[in-house]
């Protein structure tokens, strides 16, 4: 089971226990427990096939999730992203590398992306939560300006998976002076959360289209398919 790393003792963010780390064991071990998740899409599985993945096939080679976005985690990743906690931040990360299947692709990888973030909204934000979990999950590998996006992105939230897609369609590219640095490599996508899944799949048909060789979507978080179609 996770054990945290050595840090200076604070409050947890989901128990309130004092000293605690930023995310208590207990919790970690009562609220992270691994389960059983499609391959391509992370999504839990009930049922032999995806019907997700049935439904919308996913460009991406894999896809792991470290937890479903449920309490506690859905107001954990509000304050990191939000507050900008960077104590929050390393503890996130770190329950994210010890989810199953998240240190082989890290291993494997040979670039790590973070999903960008419009103009508009980092100014907003003032920092982008992806990128903060990239450098704490893979620092040398993680290269923030690979991807680009587009400045008139729409808020998502409660938006359907059609708005989504029209949201977010050819949203992506990929640096021109970082084309042949993706070209035939194995990259890890990442981001916070995956909703339907459609910013991360319209961001990985960007990396394909300049020959990205095998892509693996790294999520902290995944909406579960009640909430996902909705």
């Amino acid at each position: 089971m996770l054990k945290l790393s050595r840090s200076l003792p604070s409050l947890c963010h989901i128990c309130r226990r004092w000293p605690s780390q930023p995310l208590c064991t207990p919790c970690v071990e009562r609220f992270a427990q691994p389960t059983q998740r499609c391959p391509t899409c992370a999504l839990t599985l009930t049922q032999p096939k995806c019907h997700n993945c049935a439904q919308h096939p996913s460009p991406l080679d894999a896809c792991v999730a470290a937890v479903s976005y449920t309490f506690p985690w859905a107001g954990c990743i509000a304050r990191f992203k939000f507050q900008a906690d960077p104590s929050l931040a390393r503890a996130l990360a770190h329950l994210m590398r010890h989810a199953p299947w998240v240190e082989p692709a890290l291993d494997a990888a040979t670039l790590v992306v973070p999903m960008p973030l419009s103009p508009t909204r980092l100014r907003e934000r003032g920092f982008n939560q992806a990128i903060e979990l990239a450098r704490h999950l893979a620092p040398q590998k993680t290269h923030a300006h690979t991807l680009l996006r587009r400045g008139d992105s729409a808020h998502q939230v409660g938006a359907s998976r059609q708005e989504r897609l029209d949201h977010v369609r050819d949203a992506f590219w990929v640096a021109s002076e970082r084309v042949s640095a993706v070209r035939g490599q194995r990259v890890v996508l990442i981001d916070d959360v995956m909703t339907t899944g459609a910013s991360m799949y319209e961001a990985a048909r960007a990396l394909r289209v300049v020959g990205a060789g095998h892509i693996t979507g790294l999520v902290l978080a995944r909406t579960e398919e009640r909430e996902a179609h909705h």
